[in-house]
């Protein structure tokens, strides 16, 4: 059972400059996303820091990345938290491996903070947040599920703080060796 997220502003998480995450981009959910971030599944957010993404943490990732097989996620159906409208990715345990995978080399990228624990939160894709999220009918998004998406590449972003959009810094492919 995921644990619900506790109130948060309009503003979202409090977002450092040089706050890093590493995401799946879902661009056949893009239509359906009504927050300012593209359609997006967290492995792992926040990361390192920027300037603390060196030459040996970008080979580390991509070895690690390099390792594991594309696959293909589906999302089939709305599920809700407080304010919250999101999809759950089916299989989860991928997405679960990489962020486990992670954790295991880098134990000092706490999931979210340490705000849900250790763990985090379930593997979701954010539709919309904040204020009116709730009165969102289903019938807005169920009629375009369910979507099926490659994942064939984790990209790390960052963030120039607070209420400015992430940015792309790399992308690491499954199962292939480089960056793009």
């Amino acid at each position: 059972m995921p644990t619900p997220p506790p109130d948060e502003s309009a503003d979202g998480w409090p977002d450092a400059p040089g706050d890093t995450a590493l995401t799946i981009h879902v661009p056949e959910a893009d239509h359906l996303v009504r927050t300012p971030a593209r359609a997006h599944v967290t492995v792992l957010y926040p990361f390192l820091p920027l300037p603390r993404i060196t030459g040996e943490t970008d080979g580390a990732l991509r070895g690690l990345f390099s390792a594991v097989p594309a696959f293909t996620l589906t999302f089939d159906g709305l599920s809700r938290w407080p304010g919250v409208l999101y999809m759950a990715p089916s299989p989860a345990d991928p997405l679960r491996a990489l962020t486990k995978a992670l954790r295991q080399k880098w134990p000092e990228a706490v999931p979210y903070r340490g705000v849900f624990g250790d763990d985090g939160l379930d593997p979701h894709l954010t539709l919309a947040s904040g204020d009116g999220t709730d009165g969102l009918p289903d019938a807005d998004f169920t009629p375009r599920l369910p979507l099926r998406a490659a994942v064939t590449e984790v990209r790390l972003i960052v963030s120039d703080g607070a209420g400015t959009p992430w940015r792309d810094v790399r992308a690491y492919p499954l199962g292939a060796s480089g960056t793009v």
